[in-house]
């Protein structure tokens, strides 16, 4: 096709006449026009083309022999097109002829181009779909006897096709392979036409029992095909390819099905076809419906066995293509059909070797994914196998585990080999994608342990345990240190999911880590996960913390340890906080020396910070603040000396960074616990909080950073979560900070409104709304922030879904915390409600669903306000049907919601009634009322009522 002369102008498609002259002239604009709108137009022109009914007729001259293959292309394509989606548009006495048209052109075209070959072969499978059974009986019969090889030459001279000529043996011997190809391109669209149409269910399962009844056709093609002698690769290929299509239609795995499969393996010795053979019998014994087929899944079990040989000369080889099909094989019968053939217990020897081949390949040597990528394939079957054991009944299990637990013992052995890191010059040569793999396949290694738990019990590890012991234990012997690790590795990764606070050998695992002689990273981490891994034990065995506490404040000092290091400190101040007097003062020294050297990337900071918290949470309450004091003041300093300094992307980095360790610590620093029970001790409310006390002393540091950055979001936002993690944790001891509080937020929200200001509002109205002391400047806050946001509503607030998502929280907050925050004069409740109606017209899912929420009506609100809420809802029905009938059915059909005293049918009622009234206001407040009082559990109390 040649490209169009750029100085023609493009033609306008619109009024163009639907021939075939224009249909080539927009194929080739759109294939090569230079201008994307000119493409775009003749794509759309075309596309209505392939829709209008002349396409039934200028579809067929496209695929004249003369044309380019763009332009056949598009043809076959339309011809699909119409017999897909427009097949009722075609009168039923063309049916034939349509058919007869298709099966002519597929011969024409069976020595291509491949492209169009494929969509006319589509088409007519599309075809076939639509008049199977009744209209085309044999369908596939038919398409096999059309072309099948041996007759290729004399049917497709009979057809019109590109048999037709006579020009000797040659050439007949040529038409025959192309037809062939063609049949076996036909045979393998159809079932994948039939598995991407859409079809209603009861048609589905009628088109695919007439498939099922055709396979008696496919079924001994495929099997001539591949059994002959002297026959091309490229067709036993496709002829494999066809086979993975048809087993999709749970075609029976018997009889001469089963002979097909076994020609299959009998494939896997050509080179050439392996790879299409491993696809196709996995596919094939991959399908649950096999299960069926007891008998024959039994007979395949030698033929998988037979190709042990072969595997291991591929592993020995480094042949990773041949080990990795071979294992695909095996873990897809003896994974998908595990419990069918656990229950043969005749051939319990048959696949108990095949488990054993299956283990071969979980060791197959080589590190993963560098020398290696077959182990991983079979991790799933470990867990699949452990699982259908146990399912079994007690005494059968009894004899399972006498046969297989051997099995998984020899299975421990083999997955800590394969965790093992190489040599550190190995790994430094590694990619960091490889190392990822690596990381990614021990976490598998790790589940799958677990999983071996479940067979093996405390015995895994008592094994793992006198095997370390050996090691550490041997002095003469050096040993490498990558021995070691995958011992721990194991240990971490059983400890990490089972609860081994009983096991008898964690005492000893206790005393022999410090043995360890630690040599590098890798070692360390695991070191130190696996003490994280003992944390609730030793929440339980104090005395057991010296061992092994120091070695975590060393790998604390090390940036290359930072995440297993901190992690564990974490972990073992959360479990451990109330017998860590003893090693306070190690911990926070060391503590306080890693975060002012800024040792730890910021996340790991974060994760230490909470860690202190829980530490001096356990601490008395007159040694709290002096620590706190110790640990914050450099910190504070650095703050104070950024809070004067002119904004900078790296002062911003700065402050985020210690304002977000001040909310990490807060969060997690929580001493209530300490008043209760103590007696003869100074009442907690005259005690202040030492958090308190510290917000207190920084309050104007804050206020000075906020001075120079308050419209950036990301430091208020910072700010605003050092008030919201203590006002969480803190509760009512945050009560002597309220008032300042809120008048710094009420500031920061009226000079630059935020959402982060909001939600720190919305925590102190859950606070403290109910509390008399602190509701005069709660309410202040609350009006000042909805003026403001009011004001946002209306210069346009679709640009701030995130305010109005925060602010419709806030107020459903109120409203169900403490209504009497509307009787103010100075809140605007008509306007506050028609900012809710607005809001639910936002796209953005969150903001409509805390739009929903402000909406109450229920039990959760007070009397007086219900004629509010009647009002708004009238102006909703009047104004806004359709929304607030999606409102109603969406946050009614809530359990519980508006109040567990009503029912569905109740509360579908309350929606019939008001919907139906657009006109009558007093009639709406009757019925909201009558509601409301429904939700109070106080229906027909009439003089509530009349009071009301």
């Amino acid at each position: 096709m040649e490209p169009p002369d750029s100085s023609v102008q493009s033609p306008d498609f619109v009024s163009l006449e639907l021939t075939v002259e224009n249909v080539e002239k927009a194929l080739q604009q759109l294939y090569y026009d230079p201008d994307m709108e000119h493409k775009n137009v003749a794509q759309k022109w075309l596309t209505q083309a392939q829709t209008s009914r002349q396409a039934w007729q200028f579809c067929w001259p496209l695929l004249s022999p003369d044309k380019l293959p763009e332009i056949q292309f598009f043809g076959a394509s339309t011809l699909h097109t119409k017999i897909s989606c427009h097949w009722a548009d075609l009168p039923t006495d063309q049916h034939q002829t349509l058919r007869m048209q298709l099966l002519s052109h597929i011969s024409h075209f069976s020595s291509g181009p491949k492209m169009v070959l494929t969509r006319l072969c589509v088409a007519l499978a599309s075809l076939a779909l639509h008049t199977m059974p009744q209209g085309w009986p044999q369908a596939v019969a038919d398409m096999v006897r059309v072309y099948q090889p041996e007759k290729a030459g004399d049917q497709g001279g009979s057809q019109g096709g590109a048999g037709v000529g006579g020009g000797g043996g040659a050439e007949e011997e040529v038409n025959a392979h192309a037809h062939c190809l063609a049949l076996l391109e036909l045979l393998t669209v159809l079932p994948e036409e039939f598995q991407s149409c859409r079809l209603p269910q009861a048609r589905r399962a009628q088109l695919r029992e007439a498939l099922a009844g055709e396979w008696t056709a496919v079924c001994p093609l495929l099997r001539q095909l591949l059994q002959r002698q002297e026959g091309n690769s490229q067709v036993k290929e496709r002829a494999l390819r066809c086979l993975s299509s048809w087993v999709g239609l749970d075609v029976p795995l018997h009889g001469e099905s089963e002979g097909l499969l076994q020609d299959c393996f009998a494939a896997l010795s050509d080179p050439e076809l392996f790879d299409t053979a491993v696809e196709t019998i996995v596919s094939s014994i991959s399908q649950p419906d096999c299960q069926r087929y007891t008998d024959a899944l039994v007979n395949l079990m030698p033929l998988v066995l037979g190709l042990h040989d072969q595997l291991k000369a591929a592993a020995r080889d480094g042949d990773m293509e041949t080990s990795h099909g071979i294992c695909r094989i095996a873990v897809a019968l003896g994974e998908t059909h595990s419990r069918t053939l656990l229950e043969q217990v005749e051939h319990w020897q048959g696949y108990l070797a095949l488990v054993k081949m299956i283990l071969f390949c979980t060791g197959i040597p080589g590190h993963y994914p560098v020398n290696e990528t077959t182990s991983s394939l079979t991790l799933t079957f470990w867990y699949t196998l452990q699982d259908d054991i146990l399912s079994f009944e007690e005494d059968k299990q009894v004899v399972y585990l006498q046969v297989y637990r051997p099995v998984y013992f020899q299975l421990v052995d083999v997955l800590l080999h394969k965790a093992h890191f190489p040599s550190e010059q190995d790994y430094t040569s590694w990619s960091s994608d490889d190392k990822e793999q690596f990381r990614i396949y021990r976490v598998d290694i790790s589940d799958t342990l677990m999983y071996v738990y479940e067979i093996l019990g405390a015995e895994l590890l008592s094994n793992l345990y006198d095997r370390l012991g050996r090691l550490l234990m041997d002095t003469e012997r050096p040993t490498a240190w990558q021995d070691t690790e995958a011992l721990l590795f194991g240990f971490q990764a059983i400890a990490e999911t089972i609860d081994v606070n009983y096991s008898d050998v964690i005492p000893g695992l206790i005393g022999l880590i410090p043995r360890i002689s630690i040599s590098n990273i890798q070692l360390a981490d695991t070191v130190m996960y696996t003490i994280g891994s003992l944390a609730e034990w030793l929440a339980d065995h104090p005395m057991m913390l010296g061992n092994v506490l120091p070695m975590v404040l060393q790998g604390l000092v090390k940036a290359e340890l930072s995440v297993s290091s901190v992690s564990t400190l974490k972990r073992i101040c959360r479990e451990c906080r109330h017998d860590l007097a003893p090693y306070i003062h190690d911990i926070m020294t060391v503590s306080q020396d890693v975060l002012v050297k800024d040792i730890h990337k910021s996340s790991q900071c974060m994760w230490l910070m909470q860690g202190l918290g829980f530490l001096l949470s356990a601490l008395p309450m007159e040694e709290i603040l002096g620590s706190l004091t110790t640990l914050l003041t450099p910190h504070i300093q650095r703050l104070d000396t950024l809070a004067h300094q002119e904004p900078s992307p790296t002062a911003k980095l700065s402050i985020i960074h210690i304002l977000g360790m001040l909310s990490s610590l807060f969060t997690t620093l929580d001493i209530s616990r300490q008043d209760e029970g103590s007696e003869g001790t100074t009442p907690a409310q005259a005690r202040p909080n030492p958090v308190v006390v510290v917000l207190q002393q920084v309050f104007t540091l804050i206020q000075t950073i906020l001075s120079k950055w308050l419209s950036d979001s990301e430091v208020v936002e910072a700010v605003c979560g050092v008030f919201e993690r203590s006002v969480k944790t803190l509760l009512n001891d945050f009560a002597p900070m309220v008032q300042q509080l809120s008048e710094m937020l009420g500031q920061i929200y009226s000079a630059f409104p935020q959402a982060s200001a909001l939600d720190l509002t919305r925590q102190m109205v859950h606070i403290f709304a109910g509390e008399k002391d602190h509701f005069s400047p709660i309410q202040a806050l609350i009006e000042l922030v909805t003026s403001t946001t009011l004001s946002i509503f209306q210069q346009g607030p679709r640009e701030h879904p995130d305010i109005v998502e925060s602010f419709m929280q806030l107020h459903a907050q109120a409203l169900k915390r403490k209504p009497d925050l509307y009787l103010s004069d100075h809140q605007d409740v008509k306007a506050l409600f028609y900012c809710g109606v607005l809001s639910l017209k936002f796209p953005e899912t969150p903001t409509t669903k805390s739009a929903c929420m402000f909406f109450i009506v229920g039990s959760q609100s007070l009397c007086c306000l219900t004629e509010h809420f009647s009002e708004v809802l009238f102006c909703l029905n009047r104004h806004c049907p359709v929304l607030l009938a999606q409102w109603l059915k969406e946050g009614l059909r809530v359990p519980g919601f508006p109040s567990a005293q009503v029912s569905m049918e109740q509360k579908d009622t309350f929606s019939q009634q008001l919907l139906r009234e657009q006109t009558n206001k007093r009639r709406v407040k009757e019925i909201v009322k009558e509601f409301s009082l429904l939700c109070r559990g106080m229906q027909g109390t009439t003089g509530y009522s009349a009071d009301y």
